[in-house]
């Protein structure tokens, strides 16, 4: 995370699993917002052991969120509690989102099919209807908006340039 003084609020927060794309694409993003300037928060630095309200706290202080769905999104009950409280801010207008779709296609994620949907409804089984409900919400909402593919050869080679510089 790029440190900022407690009077700079942060402009980006970064929604995606961890242990899928902590070391891959969001690694090359981190890179290419530090050498740009751009403030950010991923949970890596994050205390371990917080409960999920200080997050939700640096969700607020955005300005703007960038979920990253891919395939093993739809594991994390942290990444979708993230995405409603991302939602709930979106829908207020007090946040503007940007989807990423990382090796998944829209369609997966906003009806929950094909191997993402198959990973929501594993984790849908040990959740509460309510907590389903919202993620289900979440995900139809935040996937219908314009956002970023990334899957293909070609684009990606365009993305990684243009992350690069």
């Amino acid at each position: 995370m790029k440190r900022s003084s407690s009077n700079r609020k942060i402009q980006v927060f970064i929604n995606f699993r961890g242990e899928e794309l902590r070391c891959s694409f969001v690694s090359h993003l981190v890179d290419a917002f530090k050498r740009h300037g751009i403030n950010f928060f991923i949970d890596k630095d994050e205390q371990k052991g917080r409960d999920l309200k200080h997050l939700f706290a640096r969700i607020k202080q955005s300005r703007m969120a960038l979920t990253v769905f891919s395939k093993r999104y739809a594991e994390s009950s942290w990444c979708l509690d993230e995405l409603a409280r991302i939602k709930k801010r979106a829908d207020k207008c007090k946040l503007r989102v940007v989807p990423i779709f990382f090796k998944v296609k829209a369609e997966s994620v906003r009806y929950q099919k094909a191997e993402f949907g198959r990973n929501f409804w594993r984790l849908a089984k040990t959740s509460s209807g309510e907590q389903i409900k919202k993620w289900k919400e979440a995900l139809e909402s935040v996937s219908d908006k314009v956002g970023l593919t990334l899957g293909d050869k070609r684009t990606n080679k365009w993305v990684q340039m243009y992350v690069n510089g």
